[in-house]
């Protein structure tokens, strides 16, 4: 297992690789993509069972499905650094052409990615699909995914989660990154959706809260405890509490950087917050 050290390196380098990327083209969504950096660095360094190499049946191994795919940067750069595809082809992201598009495609064959998700609200009833199918094939791996909390304002969502309890489908932790914003404001302001815990659980899941969704041990320890929770008949829910734009000041805590790109000088600035660790690309 890396060690913690470790992990936190690779998060510093994963955020270096998110502004480079979203400034080259003027184009992307920072602001989430920093607020998941540690999620993602962890799930796919030490939560997730993996095996070498990807192919898309997933089978004998633990499946990811990202649902907010508009924060690809990260997820990219995540699956670059864990070996799916070369750390140079984040050179391309979206540009014409590029199997980095700006939310993520399957018709391109780029290993680690399992669906599209540019269209917010798919990813629950995909994971879930998946997640019969592994029992239907007796593969007790587990299935994660990701969902942003504004993205919970889409009813496809819950008509999912009232499905997943009601056909106890136990072998999925569904992790919403809960940082209060979204393009337009925050979620409060947006539309108010009240305790996202209080209704899960309404629902029939388990619910477990990250408090700090932004540093590495207390999200290895969260979802050690909601894997442990699996293979009781009823879905698993972590509520990830992050900070949008974490590790660069001037992009966090709010919505102004959901899908704004930092200018030439903006960039020095956060590169300098986050000094390089593992090497650019």
């Amino acid at each position: 297992m890396p060690s913690t050290q470790h992990l936190n390196d690779l998060t510093i380098q994963v955020r270096r690789d998110i502004l480079r990327m979203v400034h080259k083209v003027n184009s992307g969504h920072p602001g989430g993509s920093l607020g998941c950096t540690e999620f993602l660095v962890a799930l796919y360094n030490v939560i997730m069972t993996r095996k070498e190499g990807f192919n898309m049946d997933g089978i004998g191994e633990d499946l990811f499905f990202l649902s907010n795919g508009h924060i690809s940067p990260a997820f990219y750069s995540v699956l670059a650094r864990a070996g799916y595809f070369p750390i140079e082809e984040l050179n391309t992201f979206r540009l014409i052409n590029s199997r980095l598009q700006g939310h993520p495609t399957t018709h391109e064959g780029l290993p680690g990615v399992r669906i599209a998700s540019g269209s917010l609200g798919q990813g629950m009833s995909v994971a879930l699909g998946a997640a019969q199918a592994k029992k239907l094939n007796n593969d007790h791996h587990i299935i994660y995914s990701l969902h942003g909390d504004g993205e919970l304002q889409e009813g496809q969502n819950w008509e999912a989660i009232m499905y997943a309890s009601a056909k106890k489908v136990d072998n999925i932790i569904a992790t919403v990154d809960l940082n209060g914003q979204q393009i337009d404001g925050s979620t409060d302001t947006v539309l108010p959706m009240g305790s996202i815990k209080e209704k899960f659980e309404a629902f029939g899941w388990i619910v477990f809260e990250i408090e700090e969704g932004n540093n590495m041990v207390a999200i290895l320890k969260g979802m050690s405890e909601a894997k442990s929770k699996t293979g009781q008949g009823k879905p698993v829910c972590v509520l990830l509490k992050t900070v949008m734009g974490n590790g660069v000041d001037f992009m966090m805590h709010t919505h102004a950087w959901h899908g704004k790109a930092p200018n030439d000088e903006q960039l020095a600035i956060g590169l300098a917050q986050n000094p390089e660790t593992l090497g650019d690309y």
